[in-house]
C-alpha cells in the first residue's frame, strides 16, 4: 500500500497547509482505469451527457467560494483572476453540452448503395464517430480550473462520450479533489455513475495511468520534459495511444517600424501587461518581441521598461517554478551583448514571502542566431520577455527560421504596410494562433479558437479550447451493408436522426 503523503502547500508562503491525501500506487490506478471503462456505456446517451456537463457547471459554481479560497491558497494566482477562471471553465462545460446537444461532431454521412455508381458498383455505407474510450487528463500547474480536473480536456472528452481518469497537479492537489467531487456529484445526479470521473494523485501514478492498458487517449498541458516523456511512453506502448500535449511556446510578437512610430508608448504599456499577466505564467505569454532599432523603438523599449519595472511582484506557482525563474533570469541576463532594463529579483513581503518581481531583458536580433545565445528562444516560465532589436526585417525572418513551434505569434504593423501580408504569412507557419495587434494572452472559448500549434507548443494538430476540442477523442467507424435494426438512430434511414447528415452528398438538416 500507498503511504506516500499528497500535501497542500500554500502558494504565497510556501508552507505547507493539509495532508491531502496519499499517492496513488500501481494498484490504486489499474481499479481506478478499470472503474471508468466500466461507466463507459452508460456516457453512450448523447442527452445523459449533455445532462452532466450542465449538472457539473453548475455545481462548480455553486460549490465556488470554497473551490476558490483553495485555489488560490494554492496557487497564489489572486481571487479575481480565479473567479474569472472558474467562470470561464462553466461556460466550457455548457458550451459542450450544446456540442452534444447539436450532433454534428458526430460526423453523420451516408452514402446509399448504386449498382450503377461508376468506376465501380457502390456498398451501402454509414460513417460516423465513436468514442475512443477512457482517457487520461494530466491537470496545468497555471490553470487549476481551465485545464485542469474540470477543464477543456475533461469536458471535451464527456462530451464524446469518454469517461476521465484524471492526474491532479502537485500545485493544486486540494483544488483538484474539490473539483473531481464536484464533477462526481454531478454525475449522480443525473443518473450516470460517478465513475465517469476518477481523480489519482502522484508522479508515478501518471506513469502508470499512460501504460494502463485500457486507457484509449491522453491530454496534458505542462512542460515541454515532462510532456515528451509521457508522449515517448505513449508511443512506446505495446498498442500506442494518442497523446494530445501542449508543452511549450514562446509566443513572438513583431512589431514593425511603422507601428512602433506610431503606437510606441501604447506597444510598449500593452506588452507589459501582457507579460506580466498572472505573473507571466500564461501559455501565450509573449516572451520574444521583435522590435526596430530605431528612436521609435527606443521609444517603445522605454515605455516597455518604465510598465514593467512598475508591474506588481508576487508568487509564482510553486517553489521549483519560482527557483527556475529565477536562475533562468539569471542565466540569460549574463549572455554576452544581453542588457536589463528591469531586473528580477526576489521582493518578499508579510504573506507574500516567496514574491519576485518581474524582468525586462534587451538584445541585439543578429546574436540570436549563435549558438550562445539559444537560452533567449527557450520559454522562461515566469514575467519576463526578450526584446530583440533588429536593424532590418532580414534579421527577423533569420531568428524566425530557428523557432520550434508556437501557440501564438502576434503582427503589430499599420493598416496599409507593404510588408504586412508577407510578415503574416510567415507567423502563420510558427503557430496557431495570429494576431494583428492585441496581445495573446487570453484565450477565448469560442466555436472558431484554435489553441494549438507546431511542436513544441502541441504534440499534434489539434485544439484544446473549442467545440473542436471533442475530436480528439472520437474515432470514425463506417457500417457497410448492415441491416437498418442494427444500426445507430443517427444512422438508420426514416428516422428522427436529431442531428446533421450528409446524405448521398447532400446536406440534411434535423
Amino acid at each position: 500500500m500507498n503511504t506516500v503523503p499528497v500535501w497542500s502547500v500554500d502558494a504565497h508562503t510556501g508552507v505547507r497547509s493539509v495532508q491531502v491525501t496519499v499517492e496513488a500506487g500501481a494498484g490504486d490506478v489499474d481499479r481506478a482505469v478499470r472503474d471508468a471503462r466500466a461507466a463507459l456505456p452508460a456516457l453512450a446517451d448523447r442527452a445523459a451527457r449533455a445532462a452532466l456537463l450542465r449538472a457539473a457547471a453548475d455545481r462548480l459554481e455553486a460549490r465556488g467560494p470554497e473551490l476558490i479560497a483553495a485555489a488560490d491558497r494554492e496557487t497564489a494566482l489572486g481571487t479575481v483572476r480565479l473567479t474569472g477562471e472558474l467562470a470561464r471553465t462553466s461556460y466550457q462545460l455548457r458550451a459542450f453540452a450544446e456540442v452534444v446537444d447539436e450532433g454534428a461532431f458526430l460526423d453523420v454521412v451516408i452514402d446509399h448503395a448504386d449498382p450503377q455508381a461508376q468506376p465501380a458498383p457502390r456498398p451501402d455505407l454509414r460513417r460516423w464517430k465513436t468514442p475512443l474510450g477512457v482517457v487520461a487528463v494530466f491537470a496545468a500547474s497555471n490553470f487549476p480550473f481551465a485545464f485542469s480536473v474540470p477543464g477543456g480536456d475533461t469536458a471535451s472528452a464527456l462530451a464524446a462520450g469518454c469517461p476521465v481518469v484524471a492526474k491532479a497537479h502537485p500545485d493544486h492537489p486540494q483544488t483538484s479533489e474539490l473539483a473531481a467531487e464536484a464533477l462526481r456529484e454531478a454525475a449522480r445526479s443525473v443518473g450516470l455513475p460517478a465513475d465517469v470521473v476518477v481523480l489519482l494523485h502522484g508522479r508515478q501514478a501518471g506513469v502508470e495511468l499512460i501504460r494502463h492498458p485500457l486507457v484509449s487517449a491522453a491530454g496534458f498541458t505542462g512542460s515541454i520534459g515532462g510532456g515528451r516523456a509521457l508522449y515517448d511512453l505513449a508511443a512506446a506502448r505495446p498498442v500506442p495511444i494518442p497523446f494530445h500535449g501542449e508543452l511549450g511556446s514562446l509566443n513572438p510578437v513583431l512589431v514593425t517600424e511603422q507601428a512602433a512610430a506610431g503606437r510606441a508608448e501604447e506597444i510598449g504599456t500593452g506588452l507589459a501587461g501582457s507579460f506580466t499577466l498572472g505573473m507571466g505564467q500564461f501559455c501565450t505569454k509573449p516572451g520574444l518581441v521583435f522590435v526596430p532599432d530605431s528612436e521609435s523603438g527606443s521609444r517603445l523599449e522605454k515605455a516597455l521598461a518604465a510598465a514593467a519595472g512598475e508591474a506588481a511582484a508576487g508568487a509564482l506557482l510553486d517553489l521549483r517554478m519560482r527557483g527556475a525563474f529565477l536562475d533562468g533570469f539569471a542565466e540569460r541576463a549574463a549572455l554576452p551583448g544581453v542588457s536589463v532594463p528591469v531586473a528580477a529579483g526576489e521582493q518578499p513581503a508579510p504573506g507574500q514571502e516567496q514574491a519576485v518581481r518581474p524582468g525586462l531583458l534587451s538584445v541585439p536580433a543578429e546574436l540570436l542566431a549563435d549558438e550562445e545565445h539559444r537560452p533567449l528562444l527557450e520559454e522562461c516560465f515566469g514575467p519576463v520577455t526578450v526584446v530583440a532589436r533588429y536593424q532590418d526585417l532580414e534579421q527577423v525572418r533569420a531568428v524566425l527560421a530557428g523557432l520550434g513551434g508556437n501557440l501564438t505569434a502576434t503582427l503589430h504593423a499599420e493598416p496599409g504596410e507593404p510588408d504586412a501580408a508577407e510578415l503574416l504569412e510567415l507567423l502563420t507557419g510558427l503557430a496557431g494562433r495570429v494576431l494583428f495587434g492585441g496581445w495573446p494572452t487570453g484565450v477565448a472559448v469560442a466555436p472558431a479558437m484554435h489553441h494549438g500549434g507546431p511542436y513544441p507548443a502541441t504534440t499534434g494538430t489539434s485544439t484544446s479550447v473549442g467545440g473542436t476540442a471533442i475530436e480528439r477523442w472520437l474515432r470514425p467507424v463506417v457500417y457497410q451493408g448492415v441491416p437498418q435494426d442494427l444500426l445507430p438512430v443517427e444512422l438508420r434511414d426514416g428516422e428522427p436522426a436529431g442531428v446533421p447528415r450528409r446524405v448521398d452528398g447532400r446536406l440534411q438538416l434535423p
